[in-house]
């Protein structure tokens, strides 16, 4: 009788399988990304000395658990924070400023260089509130800015600053960017957030 060989399995093509179900896997699982809020801190600094600011100078905003915004001692509602904070910034007050409009008051922020708005707030502050603050904030630097490049060069700064970041504009960039550099001097975002 004649010897039958033994069935084998060809496992030739398993480790391509494995392969592609390893490729499929890695193409079709989404990996979970955290997110948060995009915000640039400013360098560090190795200063020994230690700096001085005026009181006048200083935005102070309070936010409480109840969610209850205080802004320079004074209950406030959140829809007059930027008008406020535009006024703090835009004030003057030492007239070293000559592109600012506003009223000038020697009590107040003495140019927007030295104007720091500061952002405190206690944990049990919802995160929707501070947020919300926080925009106001930001905005009213960001109107402050679009006001000046709307002075100085007869365009909003928002724009300014998308025509810099389109590749395909067909401006010059570096007179672009020296533009955008010397509106974000005139008016510097100085805001100190504390919890």
């Amino acid at each position: 009788m004649a010897k039958r060989a033994s069935p084998e399995v060809n496992a030739g093509s398993m480790a391509d399988i494995a392969f592609l179900l390893l490729i499929f896997f890695l193409v079709t699982t989404t990996i979970e990304t955290d997110s948060g809020i995009n915000r640039k801190l400013p360098p560090m600094e190795d200063s020994e000395q230690d700096v001085i600011i005026k009181q006048k100078n200083i935005f102070t905003v309070l936010l409480n658990g109840k969610d209850q915004l205080l802004v320079e001692d004074e209950l406030m509602e959140l829809k007059d924070l930027r008008q406020a904070a535009k006024e703090f910034l835009d004030n003057g007050g030492d007239r070293s400023c000559d592109y600012c409009e506003g009223s000038k008051d020697a009590a107040s922020s003495d140019n927007p260089d030295k104007a720091i708005i500061s952002l405190k707030n206690e944990r049990e502050t919802t995160y929707k509130t501070y947020i919300a603050v926080q925009n106001e904030l930001v905005a009213a630097y960001n109107e402050l800015r679009d006001k000046r490049a709307q002075s100085l060069y007869g365009k909003p700064f928002k724009e300014m600053e998308a025509n810099y970041n389109d590749v395909n504009w067909p401006g010059n960039k570096e007179k672009l960017k020296e533009q955008i550099e010397q509106i974000k001097l005139d008016y510097p975002q100085k805001l100190s957030e504390v919890q």
